[in-house]
């Protein structure tokens, strides 16, 4: 027993007892005869961990009568989840729990703790990992839910980490918020806190390593391929982060099939710019992909606490004692339940979504969370909400200039500005229709929250500085939802275009290269000589060429090369088969990657698939194509030589008819040529089929819904009914 047994509880919370019908701490003797040692062994190991910390007061009696008297009087019973240390943004959760634990018990709480297998997208990079992924995000619902469920917790304390968790979790939540909505269960409503992983700070190329690369360069321009020294020079002007290394890999590739670094120079230089990458501190890696966009996401529907948004290292006692006495404030308001805040802040989610810039991954689990709490909600209500009113960009985060994540967080910690209460200001201010009257789990709006700043953003930091801007940067901002002739939708992250880039591919005809997996593009898209292989494996009559010219431009003279260098000769690189029932919905990251880091095509080429993209990924990737091949999606139809015709200001992408191309007309074919190409369709599908059995079967997502509906189970699918109204 502690030798502080007499300390009383948290006066605040003194009274505090969940208003419910049902206790099943009382009713069924079993788990509070089982979980009792569970909670004390938590509480053990929490006083040891903060013992030295001078503000820390003790826990009073944690004996086993005292855990099981809390437990029969329906005392709360929160959860702390956690990840799995195998990650890097988990690495203190161990401790962070602790601290935790120790204050839901001076609240008057009983603390619980479980963790959660947490796949690491970069290191599931191409690899069959990545078929793992999206799955993994319907299997951590699934295990929050039952875990959640079957020990009868009243609340959540997330410690909200990367990739597909932080999503994963929320759905889990919603769903037993939703199930706990039944009159016959008598059980409270579902509250929860998310205080975000802190964020990692990117890394610098060890200098030895950068005079390597840089005689690497000089020995490119001297074999004649300057664009390879270009492409090295432009990554290493990026942070040293996981994502650029796959760059680099791509490079060093393109160098050793050059012929001017040997396989195992490269290998070590691979090593050093790894070792030289992460922080030890670990956290959320500094670039805006998926898991900062989490991050994003679950402040922008209210989740996290004031002063938990954006760290800089794991949080210390104050910042949790906060964080847990926020969740413990909700206690017994049904107004504050998961559900209510995700219904009443959704709309204010899109519009961040938007003017961040966040990841396209999110056009999946956006919905997929609100399909779990029970609302019917599609893609096309994200595009509703978007379309309604515009949206400006004003996040001005950059790799290369010093306005990554941990610089943001660097800002938010010496009170330049306040994070999400600083975006939602900004965009009041610049018109765009936010409710400020939906909740958050601080127990004030968003209206109220934002009334407490003077400004959006201090002027004592210099605009050329600020990650956060108040005047808009463009008018270009977000993800689109394109439509087509031999598809129903598609995601195109606008916001990681140049505004040029825009511009240039709006109205171009481009030519299809066509994959069935990502191997075979990566392997093209490596090569030393790539712009001389597709132009010598590509027949094509001069007619097509002359209509090429005069839609792209380009001069009568140029040859193929040329043509491929001014974009009059535009390649559209498709990766078909890559959804998830075909494949597990794996990023394209590596391809992107390369094709990102290849000067000559990525200023004229775009990057299809039915599979997904990091939420780092920049440049015309267009990807969620739906329906996918393996369903008899037209994307499983195109073969290499089609035309396809991108819109971009009409949100569109059709697939010509190539006689009218030839004739001197633009015009869409009226069907995608399944029927015409059914033979060469079942090989393809066939041989999806087979590749499909690289993934263990427990982990095929079958029973789901498409892209559109963000590729949940049909259990879920089929309760999500209730009307959602921004």
């Amino acid at each position: 027993m502690s030798s502080l047994s007499n300390r009383p509880i948290n006066p605040e919370f003194a009274d505090l007892f969940v208003e419910e019908a049902y206790n099943p701490y009382r009713s069924c003797i079993q788990g509070l005869s089982n979980e009792p040692i569970t909670v004390r062994a938590l509480l053990a190991r929490a006083e040891t961990l903060v013992a030295d910390d001078p503000d820390f007061a003790g826990l009073g009696d944690f004996s086993l009568a005292t855990i099981v008297e809390r437990l029969a009087s329906n005392r709360p019973r929160i959860c702390i989840i956690q990840g799995s240390p195998d990650h890097p943004a988990h690495l203190a959760d161990h401790e962070h729990a602790l601290r935790a634990a120790a204050r839901i018990w001076q609240n008057g709480g009983v603390p619980f703790t479980f963790g959660l297998p947490v796949i690491c997208d970069g290191t599931a990079q191409s690899n069959i990992g990545q078929s793992y992924s999206l799955a993994s995000r319907n299997h951590t619902a699934m295990a929050v839910n039952i875990n959640f469920e079957g020990h009868s917790y009243h609340a959540a304390y997330v410690m909200s980490g990367c990739d597909k968790t932080p999503t994963g979790i929320l759905s889990g939540l919603a769903a037993a918020d939703r199930a706990r909505r039944e009159p016959a269960r008598g059980t409270a409503p579902v509250w929860a806190v998310f205080v975000p992983a802190h964020v990692l700070k990117g890394g610098t190329i060890p200098k030895a390593t950068r005079r390597a690369l840089s005689a690497l360069q000089e020995k490119a321009i001297a074999a004649g391929d300057p664009q390879l020294a270009a492409d090295i020079e432009e990554n290493c002007r990026y942070i040293l982060q996981c994502s650029s290394g796959e760059a680099f890999l791509g490079q060093l590739n393109r160098a050793v099939g050059l012929g001017i670094v040997a396989q195992d120079e490269a290998d070590r230089l691979l090593d050093e710019l790894a070792a030289a990458t992460c922080d030890e501190k670990g956290g959320i890696c500094a670039f805006n992909g998926t898991g900062n966009s989490s991050r994003t996401l679950v402040s922008a529907l209210g989740f996290v606490p004031r002063g938990a948004e954006l760290l800089i290292a794991e949080p210390d006692l104050s910042i949790v004692e906060s964080s847990v006495d926020t969740l413990f404030r909700l206690i017994n308001k049904p107004a504050f339940a998961v559900c209510e805040i995700l219904k009443a802040n959704y709309a204010n989610a899109i519009r961040v979504h938007n003017a961040t810039g966040s990841s396209s991954n999110l056009m999946l689990h956006m919905p997929a969370v609100m399909r779990h709490a029970g609302f019917d909600v599609t893609l096309f209500d994200y595009e509703r909400v978007r379309d309604a009113h515009h949206v400006p960009d004003i996040f001005a985060h950059s790799l290369t200039e010093g306005r990554d994540t941990f610089v943001l967080a660097c800002q938010a910690k010496e009170g330049k500005h306040a994070g999400l209460e600083s975006i939602v200001k900004v965009l009041t201010d610049l018109g765009v229709p936010m409710d400020l009257d939906a909740p958050t789990v601080t127990g004030r709006t968003w209206g109220e929250r934002i009334a407490a700043l003077p400004v959006a953003v201090s002027p004592d930091l210099p605009e050329e500085r600020s990650v956060i801007r108040t005047r808009p940067i463009r008018d270009i901002s977000g993800t689109d939802v394109l439509r087509g002739n031999f598809f129903s939708s598609c995601t195109l992250k606008v916001a990681g275009m140049a505004t040029e880039q825009v511009r240039r591919f709006d109205g171009r005809v481009f030519l299809v290269r066509h994959y069935e997996n990502e191997t075979d593009c990566n392997r093209e898209l490596q090569s030393t000589d790539l712009v001389a292989t597709l132009c010598r494996t590509m027949d094509l009559p001069e007619r097509l060429t002359e209509r090429l010219r005069a839609i792209n431009g380009g001069d009568a003279g140029d040859r193929l090369e040329d043509m491929v260098t001014k974009g009059t000769l535009a390649f559209a690189f498709v990766i078909a088969g890559q959804g998830p029932k075909a494949f597990g919905m794996p990023e394209m990251f590596a391809p992107s990657s390369y094709l990102r880091h290849h000067g000559t095509l990525e200023r004229t080429s775009i990057l299809m698939t039915d599979g997904r993209y990091s939420g780092v990924t920049k440049g015309a990737c267009i990807g969620h194509v739906t329906p996918e091949a393996f369903e008899g999606g037209g994307i499983g139809a195109l073969v290499t030589g089609d035309l396809l015709w991108v819109r971009l200001t009409e949100r569109r992408i059709d697939l010509l008819d190539g006689r009218a191309f030839l004739a001197g007309r633009l015009e869409p074919l009226s069907a995608p040529p399944l029927t015409e190409r059914a033979a060469l369709v079942a090989e393809r599908q066939a041989r999806m089929e087979r590749r499909k059995w690289q993934v263990a079967a427990c982990s095929w997502i079958d029973d789901t819904t498409s892209a559109e509906k963000g590729v949940v189970p049909l259990t879920v699918d089929r309760r999500a009914v209730l009307p959602w109204q921004a």
